[in-house]
C-alpha cells in the first residue's frame, strides 16, 4: 500500500506556500516563538486548509443540499382562475345535486401532463355505465404536447383553462381547483368529484363504485351505521355522505415540511397543531368541492413558494389540512386510492411492471381497513396496459 501523501492527493488541495511551510517551518522546532510548535505540525496545516475550503465546498454543493425553489404562480394565472373560482361558487352554480332533476352523477378528475396511458381500459370501464351517471373532466398541461383522442369517452374532455404544472409545486393544487370549479360550472348533478392521473387504473366496475358511494350502508367500516340515520332523496343516495380523503396529523417530516417557507410563514393561518398530510388523490363531496374552490385564506400561505424545495409538497398538504380544520367529521380520513410506497424513489411511489400484473396483484391491490375495498390504485407503469386488459372483464370489471 502507497503511503497516503498530503500534497498529490486528489481529495485536498494544498497552496504552494502552506506546502513550503509544511517542508521547512519558519521556526525550528524546538523554538517557543509566540505560538506553540505544534500549530506548526502537519495536522495543524491540513486541519486549516480543510477549514479554508468550507465556504467554496458549501457554496458548491448548496445547489444540491438545497433545491432552488420554483417560481411562484404568475399573476395572470392567478387572476384567470379566481374568475373561474367565483363563478363556480356563485348560489345558481353551487345548487346541490339534491336540486337537479337527473341522478347524481360521479364526476372524474384527471391530472395528466403526459398522454392518458389507459385510455382503453377506462373505456371499457365506462362502456357498461349510464351516460347519466358520470362526467370526465381532463387536465392537461399546455406546454407538453399530449395525445386527445376523437373515438374515446375522452373526446372534447379536455378543459380550456389548464395551465402548466410542476411536481411538487402549488401549480398542482392550482389544477386540482380548476377541475373541481370546471366541473361545478358544468353539471349541477356532480356529487363526487374523484382526482385521479394518467397511472390510476380503477379496480372495480363502475357500478360497483357507484354503488359503493351513493347507496351503500356498509362501503365505510369506519362509521357506526347503527348510530347514523340514513336519509335518502327519491333516486335512492343518502342526503348526508362523507369525502374519502386522506388526512394523517402523524408523520415523521411533517415539521420539516411545515417549515419549508420559513419557521413563521404559515402563522397564524395554520398553526403547525392543524397542519396534516394526506394523498393528493381523493372522492370529494360537492359541499367539499365548493369549500376547496372558495378558499382564499389557506391559499394565500400554501401557494408561496418553498425555500426547502426537497421538503416542499403542497398538493399533499393543502387539501388534507383544509378539510381537517373547516369540516373535521364529515370526511373519512382515508384514501379510496390503493398506492405502494415500499422501494420509493426521491418521492414516487412504487411503479408496478407489466410482469406483476395478476389477478392476484388486483385482489391484493383491493383489500382495505377502513373501506369494503379501494376503488383505484397507482402507480402502473405505460406497458402494463396489455396485461390489464387481459385481465379486464374476467377479474377487474368482474364484481
Amino acid at each position: 500500500m502507497q503511503p497516503f501523501n498530503i500534497y498529490s492527493s486528489h481529495l485536498f488541495t494544498i497552496p504552494l506556500s502552506l506546502q513550503s511551510c509544511i517542508r521547512h517551518p519558519p521556526f525550528p522546532p524546538n523554538s517557543s516563538r509566540f505560538l506553540p510548535s505544534s500549530m506548526f505540525s502537519t495536522p495543524f496545516i491540513l486541519s486549516f486548509s480543510l477549514l479554508l475550503s468550507l465556504p467554496i465546498l458549501f457554496f458548491l454543493l448548496a445547489p444540491t443540499l438545497h433545491p432552488h425553489p420554483l417560481p411562484p404562480i404568475p399573476l395572470p394565472d392567478e387572476l384567470d382562475d379566481l374568475r373561474l373560482f367565483h363563478r363556480a361558487t356563485t348560489p345558481s352554480s353551487a345548487s346541490s345535486h339534491l336540486s337537479s332533476s337527473s341522478s347524481p352523477k360521479i364526476a372524474f378528475l384527471f391530472l395528466t401532463n403526459t398522454d392518458l396511458y389507459f385510455i382503453p381500459l377506462w373505456n371499457r370501464f365506462f362502456r357498461t355505465a349510464k351516460t347519466s351517471r358520470y362526467n370526465i373532466y381532463v387536465h392537461a398541461d399546455p406546454t407538453v404536447n399530449i395525445t386527445r383522442p376523437n373515438d374515446t369517452v375522452f373526446y372534447d374532455r379536455f378543459i380550456p383553462n389548464a395551465k402548466r404544472t410542476f411536481r411538487a409545486s402549488a401549480t398542482l393544487i392550482s389544477a386540482t381547483r380548476r377541475l373541481l370549479a370546471t366541473a361545478i360550472l358544468d353539471d349541477p348533478a356532480n356529487a363526487y368529484f374523484a382526482v385521479l392521473s394518467q397511472y390510476c387504473v380503477p379496480l372495480h366496475s363502475f357500478n360497483y363504485i357507484y354503488r359503493s358511494l351513493f347507496t351503500s350502508k356498509n362501503f365505510d367500516l369506519t362509521s357506526n351505521s347503527n348510530s347514523e340515520s340514513f336519509d335518502w332523496t327519491q333516486y335512492g343516495v343518502r342526503v348526508k355522505y362523507k369525502s374519502f380523503i386522506e388526512i394523517i396529523s402523524k408523520e415523521p417530516r411533517l415539521w420539516k415540511r411545515y417549515v419549508a417557507r420559513g419557521r413563521f410563514v404559515m402563522m397564524p393561518e395554520v398553526p403547525f397543531e392543524e397542519f396534516r398530510v394526506g394523498s393528493q388523490f381523493f372522492v370529494l363531496t360537492r359541499k367539499h368541492a365548493l369549500l376547496v374552490v372558495k378558499d382564499r385564506t389557506l391559499w394565500r400561505k400554501f401557494k408561496l413558494p418553498c425555500y426547502r424545495a426537497d421538503e416542499c409538497y403542497p398538493e399533499e398538504h393543502y387539501f388534507p389540512t383544509l378539510l381537517s380544520m373547516l369540516d373535521p367529521n364529515r370526511v373519512t380520513h382515508y384514501t379510496l386510492t390503493r398506492v405502494n410506497w415500499t422501494g420509493t424513489v426521491a418521492g414516487h411511489p412504487y411503479m408496478y411492471k407489466p410482469k406483476e400484473v395478476s389477478a392476484k396483484l388486483i385482489y391484493e391491490l383491493r383489500k382495505s381497513n377502513y373501506s369494503s375495498s379501494y376503488l383505484f390504485a397507482r402507480k402502473f407503469s405505460p406497458d402494463c396496459l396489455r396485461p390489464l386488459m387481459g385481465i379486464a372483464d374476467s377479474v377487474i370489471f368482474r364484481d
